[in-house]
């Protein structure tokens, strides 16, 4: 590859800066309360995350799916250990057993989540790190996105990115009972609220143990109180919005275009 990585480019490294500010806030504080030692980094891309994590003390095996990020990482950081494994590969559990498993823009980028987050769960002995994009659902739903094919994409192209509901529910569901985001999350407008009430990417730390820390808010099992079959449909419900609004506005430039002939 070309020595312009995608993952230097300058979007990358203001994501990088402010979940790095978040990691470095909050898991001294959880390596203390849990005597966390071991980290698996999986999806580690070209190695900055688990850079990160031996930095703040952590015995870390970085794997990622693409030969290509592994080369790089260890010609970056050449004290690290570094490995090919796909995290969808049946075998990842054969890796061995971690304190903490880190797992940074991943999850939404494969064909079987639910499956690598079992992974996930036979792996980490006690704390699982996750971010990713979430789809803008209230409910525990998947959707099945065609991807582009960027080196930064899934392996396939083609993967289910999870609302932050079913993120929290296939945690839970995999042994995970403690889920909690970050009290504070990232300084960066993907992590917070925009206007249609969803955040695009999410912060979870999922224990298998319960953890207090005044730097962890605590999600509730997100358990759907009503059968799908009796909810409205998210994209009817759209269409009429849409058609609604363009009713409105039309309405108020018409209005506009009387009183400027007046």
């Amino acid at each position: 590859m070309s020595s312009t990585w995608v993952f230097d480019q300058s979007h990358y490294d203001a994501l990088n800066a402010a979940r790095e500010e978040t990691i470095r806030r909050i898991l001294p504080d959880l390596m203390q309360r849990m005597n966390l030692k071991t980290a698996l980094d999986l999806g580690c891309g070209l190695g900055h995350y688990a850079n990160v994590l031996h930095s703040q003390g952590f015995d870390v095996l970085a794997v990622d799916g693409r030969e290509e990020n592994v080369i790089e990482a260890k010609r970056r950081y050449p004290d690290l250990r570094f490995q090919i494994a796909d995290a969808q590969d049946p075998s990842l559990a054969d890796l061995g057993k971690f304190d903490l498993v880190f797992c940074f823009g991943l999850l939404y980028h494969l064909e079987n989540p639910f499956s690598v987050v079992r992974s996930i769960s036979a792996l980490a002995s006690k704390l699982v790190l996750i971010e990713g994009i979430v789809y803008p659902s209230p409910e525990p739903v998947m959707v099945l996105m065609d991807e582009n094919t960027g080196v930064d994409q899934g392996l396939n192209f083609m993967a289910f990115y999870p609302s932050e509901t079913c993120l929290i529910k296939m945690l839970r569901r995999a042994g995970f009972a403690h889920c909690h985001n970050p009290s504070r999350m990232p300084a960066h407008p993907e992590y917070h609220k925009g206007a249609n009430g969803f955040r695009r990417r999410t912060v979870v730390a999922a224990a298998k143990e319960a953890i207090e820390s005044s730097l962890l808010s605590t999600w509730a099992d997100p358990s759907p109180e009503f059968s799908p079959w009796s909810m409205m449909p998210l994209y009817p419900a759209h269409r009429r919005f849409t058609r609604l609004y363009g009713a409105v506005d039309r309405l108020f430039v018409d209005l506009k275009r009387r009183a400027d002939r007046h």
